[in-house]
């Protein structure tokens, strides 16, 4: 059976513990990419990652390379590139620095890997997904934001460690813009298939919505040099794992909305079916009231982001 092609771009703490948690997870070999003037950084992370297989039990080819030529025909091409957050910048400050980077990683991609699916994890998220969109051309499908999953598990992490149980039985679901205006869906969260309204009260509910959704922030400015990653890789490499295995995972992710809740054609986060030909339909949920005037706030908010993308671009 012939293995999965998964190249990563960018060999920063992302991409790199992307490359680890699907190298152990043997989704299939891996390049992991970063540009010329880092040299031969990349080569020294494939390298380190392939000598922990004879002790961790994992059997896949590691590349590490800064051409392009040896991520060609990739089935999955994850895009980590761009500068990372540092404390006191939002995730709009990163708009025209990575706005340029990405679109220059997304015209490599279409060249090399004209059948890839892509998965967009560069901030400022949304924008970033609708700039590999534009430039690539590629189906809509084929093109996905990683930051639901991400968003999601946040947000069960805090609802376990309030409630005392264990996260395998909190079950949520967010939508939305990556950030501030992401929207968690409390109608659709439960645990041990207990609604979570019926263990918290609306305040307390609140409060945890709202370290979820500064769930990126408060890590920055914890670790004071950098942002998150652990996490952020672990997500990417769920979907990674639904595309590559075509598990037909139910997952948020920013995916593109055209008739659906409205939206009119960009990418925002919503519950979708992930698959072998990426996302697969996008699932319709009956909001609440208030579950549907943030969702439009959120949106609104995603469509002021491409709107200051394309007068820099």
């Amino acid at each position: 059976m012939k293995r999965a092609k998964i190249s990563i771009i960018g060999a920063g703490n992302v991409g790199a513990t992307t490359a680890h948690w699907c190298a152990a997870a043997e989704l299939g070999d891996i390049v992991l990419l970063d540009i010329p003037a880092v040299g031969d950084m990349p080569k020294g992370k494939a390298l380190d990652l392939m000598q922990s297989s004879p002790i961790m039990g994992f059997d896949c080819q590691i590349t590490g390379t800064s051409d392009y030529a040896d991520t060609a025909n990739s089935d999955v091409v994850v895009v980590t590139a761009g500068i990372a957050r540092k404390p006191g910048m939002s995730r709009d400050d990163l708009l025209s620095t990575n706005a340029k980077i990405v679109g220059a990683v997304a015209a490599e991609i279409k060249g090399a890997s004209p059948g890839a699916v892509v998965i967009v994890v560069s901030n400022p998220l949304d924008a970033m997904v609708q700039r590999t969109w534009q430039v690539t051309g590629f189906p809509t499908q084929r093109i996905v934001g990683q930051a639901g999953v991400l968003d999601t598990a946040r947000y069960r992490t805090f609802l376990a460690m309030e409630l005392g149980v264990s996260v395998e039985d909190i079950s949520a679901l967010l939508m939305g813009g990556h950030g501030d205006t992401m929207v968690p869906l409390p109608s659709c969260t439960s645990v041990g298939g207990i609604p979570v309204t019926q263990l918290l009260s609306t305040e307390r509910l609140a409060q945890i919505v709202d370290r979820a959704r500064n769930g990126g922030a408060e890590i920055v400015g914890l670790l004071k040099t950098g942002s998150a990653y652990y996490a952020p890789a672990a997500a990417v490499t769920q979907m990674v794992e639904a595309i590559v295995r075509d598990k037909k995972r139910l997952l948020p992710c920013a995916a593109y909305c055209d008739k659906e809740y409205g939206v009119g054609g960009y990418f925002v986060g919503v519950p979708v079916v992930l698959g072998s030909g990426g996302v697969e339909r996008v699932i319709e949920l009956k909001l609440t009231a208030q579950e549907t005037a943030n969702f439009q706030k959120s949106v609104a908010a995603v469509k002021e982001l491409v709107a200051a993308m394309a007068k820099l671009v």
